[in-house]
């Protein structure tokens, strides 16, 4: 499977930021010069999460696990082009799972745990997949077994019980060898379909390949400072640009060790910190924030190993950045980048000063910028105005966020294509930003021009919601929208307007009603505001914003 166009590709490859190295690959040559270096390791409270031990695996060690799991489904027969979705939680049998799919030339399409059957069914109608891996006990739920009741018709295996990836015979592995040996590989193709919330509750499959992938970790690395060998604490799931791009695929090209997290847990999450000893990790801003009100907590570990941390998903505070570099000697790398191949950092080198790193991203890519390095060179940003299509290139104007180069897809599976792009080739983000700064070399993010819903770090579509809503009887109509939150950003309240006569329903029978639909716990209001009518447009389209300002 291959999306991108051949000019594209040649243009890319000329300028040095595309080449031909795969994910598999560049596991073979880890294998080849660091065999007995840790690749991978799970959280020591696995047993708690899956019932099984933790385990631990070299590169070399790696390879075979993935070689074994490749020939495996080759023989259920899965192949080049072939779609997997993959639900697991960020346990090393999902790092397996990438390189192995990778091996085959098929294509990998991770999902949260947290999907639901509502989810899962929405997905597989449009990727279509030919195989679903899941597992059978996640905190003593039997994930493979909910998703195989939502995917009639694909087949669905559980890792572990159906399948044992380390048990492929001789023969089995033989056929393997010699698939591999006829494969062509090819660093443009697809490996993955990660997803992302759009606007209309469709949820929107985002394929990349390898070189996209690779863009996008060579700019995460050299924001972090990654080096040869390092160790990188992520407790972020492996489904999203965050943890594939920034973590699995950095790690793969440079050697490093990757250790595993998720669900965070913060005692845990620093102990993992201290005991593997790691480089790098990356964590939410509400619980940087906590370290940094409490040095005494901060200094009950030994974090000397560490170079810096790395945050996002929401405007961090300055208080805590100058906290960690000027008491903890630590410093703080603001993230911000998408699915799509948004990735723009604001690192001490580009934003020095803790108030402008909070909340502000270099313009990179824009000429006439002082900044310099691998992303400057490897993306192109620009804001235009959302109606007209007209560039913005005077500070203290929104705008809407375009990107573009090497990190960007090339647009959603089974996607009209519509909007997706300007004219001349930009990826339309739907953030509104600002220039400015003192000089104006910097983009702040005031807001979005799509409605998602930013629940800690996941992003939520609100027409889903809306539309299960209305089948909720005696409602003349509902809708949803954000109201402000300290801790995790954004929750989510449902507006509602009862039938007359009619008593509105308790925010318990609402969520009861939704969790029956299938829908993930996550995406559930956590308020309900009783309504006389909803707010609409003259094209009768609910005006979220309205909703958000009478709530807030």
């Amino acid at each position: 499977m291959q999306t991108t166009p051949v000019e594209r590709i040649e243009e890319l490859t000329a300028k040095g930021l595309w080449g031909t190295d795969t994910l598999h690959g560049l596991l073979a040559r880890q294998a080849a010069s660091n065999p007995d270096r840790l690749a991978v390791a799970d959280q020591p409270n696995r047993a708690e999460l899956t019932a099984d031990e933790p385990r631990r695996l070299t590169f070399a060690q790696l390879e075979q696990a993935s070689d074994n799991l490749a020939a495996i489904l080759l023989a259920q027969g899965i192949g080049a082009g072939d779609r997997v979705m993959v639900q697991l939680p960020n346990i090393s049998e999902l790092v397996v799972c990438y390189y192995a799919i990778s091996k085959l030339g098929a294509v990998i399409s991770p999902v949260p745990v947290q999907y639901g059957s509502h989810e899962l069914s929405s997905l597989a109608r449009v990727l279509r997949p030919q195989l679903m891996l899941g597992i059978a006990s996640f905190r003593g739920a039997d994930l493979a077994a909910q998703a195989a009741a939502a995917l009639a018709d694909v087949k669905v295996l559980a890792l572990g019980r159906d399948l044992d990836m380390d048990s492929a015979d001789q023969a089995t592995l033989e056929r393997f060898r010699a698939y591999r040996q006829a494969a062509d590989d090819d660093a443009n193709a697809i490996i993955s379909v990660c997803w992302t919330s759009g606007t209309t509750g469709t949820p929107k499959g985002v394929p990349r390949s390898h070189n996209m992938w690779l863009a996008t970790a060579r700019t995460s690395a050299d924001a972090g400072d990654y080096r040869d060998g390092d160790i990188l604490l992520n407790p972020f799931p492996l489904v999203n640009m965050a943890a594939v791009g920034g973590f699995l695929y950095a790690a793969a090209l440079l050697g490093c060790s990757l250790i595993l997290h998720h669900p965070l847990d913060p005692p845990l999450f620093l102990r993992q910190l201290q005991d593997e000893r790691a480089n790098f990790t990356i964590a939410p801003p509400a619980l940087l924030n906590q370290l940094a009100k409490n040095p005494q907590l901060w200094g009950q570990f030994d974090f000397s190993q560490l170079r810096a941390l790395g945050s996002g998903s929401a405007p961090l505070s300055p208080e805590m950045i100058a906290t960690f570099e000027t008491e903890y000697g630590k410093p703080v790398i603001n993230f911000y980048g998408s699915n799509e191949g948004i990735s723009l950092f604001s690192t001490p080198a580009t934003a020095r000063e803790p108030e402008v790193r909070a909340a502000m991203f270099p313009r990179y890519g824009v000429a006439g910028m002082p900044f310099t390095g691998i992303t400057q060179d490897t993306v192109r940003s620009k804001v235009i105005d959302p109606e007209s299509g007209v560039d913005i290139t005077t500070p203290g104007r929104p705008g809407e966020l375009c990107f573009a180069g090497a990190t960007v897809f090339d647009g959603y599976l089974e996607h009209s294509g519509e909007d997706v792009f300007t004219r001349d080739g930009y990826f339309r983000t739907g953030d509104l930003v600002e220039i400015c700064g003192e000089p104006p070399h910097y983009y702040r993010i005031v807001g979005r021009c799509k409605d998602i819903i930013n629940r800690g770090g996941m992003k939520i579509s609100p027409s889903e919601i809306d539309t299960l809503l209305e089948g909720y009887p005696d409602l003349v109509e509902a809708a949803v929208c954000a109201y402000p939150d300290d801790k995790l950003g954004e929750k989510i309240c449902a507006c509602v307007v009862p039938s007359p006569g009619v008593q509105a329903p308790t925010l318990e029978a609402l969520c009861d009603y939704l969790l029956q639909h299938g829908i993930a716990k996550f995406k559930l209001p956590e308020r309900i505001e009783v309504m006389p009518a909803l707010p609409r447009n003259p094209m009768n389209k609910v005006l979220r914003s309205a909703l958000q300002e009478a709530v807030s």
